[in-house]
């Protein structure tokens, strides 16, 4: 066969050659060069001999001179070189897989017991049951704790792997939205590294993670369980800690990427401050959340206090700081994917139950308390309503739900608590959650049944005035559609504020018969009214029947259908007919522009 040149395919100097007459394999180096601290082998997709050399080792060479001279062989090479394969494992990956493998649960097996003896899930369980199997692409899982000047990195890789924060990005909802699961974050602090304290590393990595979340604008579900600032880390030049980002990041994404904090056990100081910036709170029966544990109420002189003493969540849930009481991690999951589904549009199948059942749901006898609530849960899908702060301002009722498999909103009064009178508690936890559904594109239904704003000298030492003008401002001001559906009272202000500051503001405004509306309550317009003619009527009896037969004749003028008869309302209409007028706005809303923020942001209260 014919012999064949080498020339240089860049200039450098000759680092290494082969030896004169050797049968060189497809793919060996004959010879290699080296250029700008980088090796190039020279090589040849044929069996070849190197015939002669026409450069020396440490020679330098330029683009195309010429290096050796080959000849082709036919003959076959001994079959051990042609099969030669590097069976060995790569020491650079398997120190990487050991090192990964570190932080496992699987290499964790006593602090992996101890979590499931109490009954509790690790961190890395609850992430991977949160995302879809397979998923998960995890960043910084190969960070260790700040402590090495004290402590070894044997030690370090051993106990503090990740440093105790679980962080990365995945898709939820795979299964419920085939073809279009959403992109989240998700974040977890590891109780079992260092109490879920938050160190350097770890502080680091949350602003990391902030910062993409920010950019990629995708919802984040944060894991807050432990402790605040850890003061053992050794290995910074800080002094205070209070330059770190983390908190001014993470409070930015308020408003713009629903933000969804699940905790369970102790969740203190700066975990506690995680928790508290998010949308949503969903807590596990038997945690403890506070923005100071034990160590700092006794650091600050305020005496002795067990860790289950402080905001024990039956406190936290009336007291609304949280959302949603979860029995255990598993349902924890279970309603965190429940609630970022509302944000990842219109699932394909649903169901509603009977829709002519709604027609006996509020009693005819006009003076009836009922719960609100069977209302919400025959109005919407089956099985779509989840609450927010159920025990919280009991008056009102805020739920997210569906129409036809579309999410909403929905505000309501609850006649059980105050006859659905308007709080100073009920005013916040409307008004908050109007900001939540404005922010994130949802449109809202407002179901109407109030005698008005609560009045008299003990709710005014709540700050009445300035709360439950907090659903003013908030309502006017939302960007998204709303629907009003009177069920039974409107009266006053607080119809007016459910309203959006009108019957007229809603996109829709419509009544079941059982509709009555007013400036305020029929029996206190009578009596307030025409106080003086029934003063004069000495008779008891005779003074209740006129009374009775005012209270009479202005329900007759403020029924809604006298009122739909001046245009007052748009319509009085069947109850089950309700979704039919709520499709007929959802289905002619435009798609919320998400390419910035709806909200400045989003009150945490």
């Amino acid at each position: 066969m014919s012999d064949i040149t080498l020339t240089a395919p860049l200039q450098g100097t000759v680092l290494r050659v082969a030896a004169v007459g050797e049968s060189i394999r497809p793919g060996r180096a004959i010879v290699v060069i080296e250029s700008m601290k980088m090796e190039h082998d020279v090589v040849l997709d044929e069996n070849v001999e190197l015939h002669s050399l026409l450069v020396a080792v440490g020679e330098s060479v330029k683009a195309g001179q010429p290096l050796a001279i080959v000849r082709g062989v036919s003959s076959k090479i001994d079959a051990s070189d042609a099969q030669e394969v590097e069976s060995r494992e790569r020491v650079d990956l398997r120190e990487v897989l050991e090192r990964r493998s570190a932080g496992t649960d699987e290499s964790r097996v006593e602090a992996t017991d101890r979590r499931h003896a109490a009954g509790r899930r690790t961190a890395r369980e609850n992430v991977l049951d949160l995302v879809d199997p397979g998923s998960f692409v995890e960043y910084g899982p190969l960070v260790l704790a700040a402590q090495r000047r004290r402590r070894s990195v044997e030690d370090l890789i051993a106990r503090t792997q990740s440093d105790g924060l679980v962080a990365g990005l995945a898709t939820v909802g795979a299964e419920e939205f085939p073809g279009r699961a959403s992109r989240v974050a998700v974040m977890s602090y590891d109780y079992a590294v260092l109490a879920g304290t938050q160190g350097q590393q770890n502080h680091r990595k949350k602003d990391r993670m902030f910062d993409v979340v920010e950019r990629l604008r995708i919802p984040l579900v944060f894991f807050a369980e432990g402790g605040g600032g850890r003061p053992g880390d050794t290995d910074g030049l800080g002094v205070s800690g209070l330059d770190c980002w983390a908190f001014h990041d993470f409070a930015r994404l308020s408003g713009l990427v629903p933000l969804v904090g699940i905790t369970g056990g102790y969740c203190f100081a700066g975990n506690a401050a995680i928790l508290g910036c998010c949308d949503v709170v969903i807590a596990l029966r038997g945690s403890n959340i506070g923005m100071g544990g034990p160590a700092m109420i006794e650091g600050g002189g305020l005496g002795v206090h067990r860790a289950e003493d402080i905001g024990p969540v039956e406190v936290q849930t009336r007291n609304g700081v949280v959302d949603v009481l979860a029995d255990d991690d598993a349902h924890a999951v279970r309603l965190a994917k429940q609630y970022l589904s509302y944000f990842q549009g219109t699932t394909v199948e649903n169901s509603c139950p009977d829709q002519e059942a709604l027609r006996t749901v509020v009693p005819e006898n006009r003076t009836k308390a009922y719960d609100v609530r069977n209302v919400i849960v025959g109005l919407f899908d089956t099985g779509s309503v989840l609450e927010l702060r159920a025990a919280f301002g009991p008056g009102m009722v805020t739920a997210l739900a569906r129409v036809e498999g579309r999410p909403v909103g929905v505000v309501a009064n609850n006649p059980m608590h105050l006859g659905g009178a308007i709080d100073s508690d009920g005013a916040d936890k409307a008004a908050r959650f109007l900001q939540l559904c404005d922010a994130h594109g949802l449109p809202v239904v407002s179901l109407v049944d109030t005698p008005g704003m609560m009045v008299g000298p003990d709710v005014e030492e709540t700050a009445l005035v300035r709360h439950c003008s907090r659903l003013f401002v908030t309502a006017v001001n939302m960007d998204v559609p709303l629907v009003s559906v009177v069920l039974r009272k409107s009266y006053g202000l607080g119809a007016q504020a459910m309203m959006g500051g009108s019957t007229k503001a809603p996109l829709a405004c419509v009544s079941w018969p059982t509709g009555e509306f007013g400036g305020m309550g029929l029996e206190g317009a009578v009596r307030l009214g025409y106080r003086r003619e029934l003063e004069a009527i000495s008779d008891d009896e005779e003074r209740e029947r006129v009374y009775r037969s005012m209270v009479e004749r202005m329900y007759e003028h403020g029924k809604a259908v006298s009122v739909a008869g001046h245009f007052e309302i748009d319509d009085v209409i069947d109850p089950a007919e309700t979704r039919t007028w709520l499709m007929a706005i959802l289905e002619s809303a435009p798609e919320p522009d998400r390419s910035g923020k709806r909200r400045p942001y989003i009150d945490t209260w």
